[in-house]
């Protein structure tokens, strides 16, 4: 462990910059040339692509269908619907020249596809009968970003955004809230195994043009908050700009209910702060890319290696050899802990004479078990399910122990310097978020004493959690 720590900083003395640290030491990602852009590096898209099939398999089976529209939004598109544009303005990338000639229009990165999206929805609807129309696309999106940081907040940034349209209220209401809990929830949970917080946002942190944001928060190793994923309610706000409407079954011409939804890379970065340690990444094994990793200590043990291997592989894990042995063990094996993988199988010259293997457990730190061969791959697999099930418990321990409830604005300020708060909404109301937001913290959601969601915004006795944020 010592040889790790000294590669990285410490959580507990600067925990941003041992952020960065393992992001470059682990080899997840690079600075882009430009300001705020990320070069993510073969690891760590290959965590992108883990999460990416798992919220796709679950976006198709709450029935949307990807599809894919132009990076480059017409500026006109955006100034149809006034709040929406004053909410991204300060964030917009612009383009006035193409071809070697000025524009006769703008064209804007887009920093969302609602407005562009908005368009064709209205050109595709006609009447009811094409409701509830369900789309997603995987794209990139550009948001001009004043204190960028890799994998949280970066200029450019890859993301799914689902929209949808619906014929009433109360099913793009039920379909919003759907993808929150059965899409966001799920994949977070039960594949990143980050304990989240549902809950709705208030009308100050709401999504620029939206009437309800549904958030999932999540707590960070520091015990910070981190928003992992929204689901918004856009009401009729973008109907109306775009003319989306359909004669209903009556034969009335009708205005579409809208919703909008998005995860980006950002979930990688939750990943680290969640679960990582001083020693480097910890991945779970849902979404590790690589869940053993098999070390031929010397020449003479890189057959067999290769043959464990194979049998490993076989029973549907995901194994790599590191058959490197022209490099010091040492370091392959710091260089495997900073990576997280799961399981390190060490294989020496002893081992096999003696038909075991070397086993290091990610999550048990520097202690090392021996395991007989003929067991080596029902070990392994039961290591995986052990090993998730430890790291979502550990985070929820955690999030439960900084979690503290209180009863008054100031004693929020002070819990929020380590934990979150929570407290009756009630009590906070819109000059107690003001206050909040001069010392950095903001109300992360709200939720109903049940912990079920509110469906209005001036609905009594709510709770507010409370805490700074990423």
């Amino acid at each position: 462990m010592t040889a790790t720590r000294s590669v990285l900083a410490t959580q507990a003395t600067d925990f941003p910059r041992w952020f960065q640290d393992v992001i470059a030491k682990a080899e997840l990602a690079d600075n882009g040339p430009v300001r705020g852009t990320m070069v993510i590096r073969p690891y760590g898209y290959g965590i992108w692509e883990r999460l990416q099939a798992a919220l796709d398999e679950r976006i198709k089976a709450a029935g949307a269908a990807n599809a894919y529209f132009p990076l480059l939004i017409p500026e006109s598109y955006l100034r149809r619907e006034a709040e929406h544009v004053e909410g991204f303005s300060p964030e917009l990338a612009v383009v006035t020249h193409a071809g070697g000639k000025q524009l006769e229009e703008p064209a804007v990165v887009r920093p969302t596809s609602e407005t562009v999206i908005g368009e064709y929805m209205a050109k595709w609807i006609q009447s009811y009968r094409d409701l509830p129309l369900l789309l997603n696309q995987w794209a990139n999106a550009v948001r001009w970003e004043l204190r960028p940081r890799l994998f949280l907040r970066t200029t450019e940034f890859l993301w799914q955004e689902g929209h949808t349209a619906h014929a009433t209220a109360e099913d793009a209401r039920a379909f919003a809230t759907r993808i929150l809990h059965d899409v966001y929830r799920d994949v977070m949970v039960n594949v990143l195994a980050i304990p989240v917080l549902p809950g709705r946002k208030t009308r100050r942190e709401r999504f620029a043009g939206a009437i309800n944001t549904m958030t999932l928060e999540a707590m960070t190793g520091d015990g910070k908050a981190l928003q992992m994923g929204t689901s918004h309610e856009l009401g009729q706000n973008f109907a109306r700009a775009f003319d989306i409407g359909f004669l209903s079954s009556d034969g009335q011409r009708e205005l579409a209910w809208t919703t909008s939804w998005g995860s980006t890379t950002r979930l990688v970065g939750g990943m680290i702060m969640v679960h990582g340690d001083d020693a480097g990444l910890r991945v779970p094994p849902v979404v590790a890319p690589t869940q053993v990793v098999v070390l031929a200590v010397r020449d003479e043990t890189v057959s067999a290696a290769r043959r464990i291997a194979d049998e490993l592989t076989a029973s549907g894990l995901r194994v790599e050899v590191d058959d490197r042995t022209d490099q010091p063990f040492g370091r392959r094996a710091v260089n495997w802990e900073l990576k997280g993988v799961p399981v390190r199988i060490e294989l020496g010259p002893r081992d096999l004479d003696g038909n075991v293997a070397t086993v290091a457990r990610r999550l048990r730190g520097s202690g090392k078990e021996t395991v007989s061969l003929p067991d080596l791959t029902s070990t392994m697999v039961a290591a995986m399910q052990a090993d998730q099930a430890q790291l979502l418990a550990d985070a929820t321990a955690r999030q439960i122990a900084r979690t503290t409830a209180v009863s008054t604005v100031d004693e929020a300020l002070e819990v929020a310097t380590t934990g979150w708060a929570s407290l009756p909404y009630d009590v906070v109301g819109e000059d107690g978020e003001d206050r909040l937001a001069t010392a950095g913290i903001t109300v992360r959601c709200l939720q109903r004493p049940d912990g079920t969601l509110p469906t209005e915004d001036d609905e009594r006795g709510l709770t507010a959690f409370v805490a700074r944020s990423y």
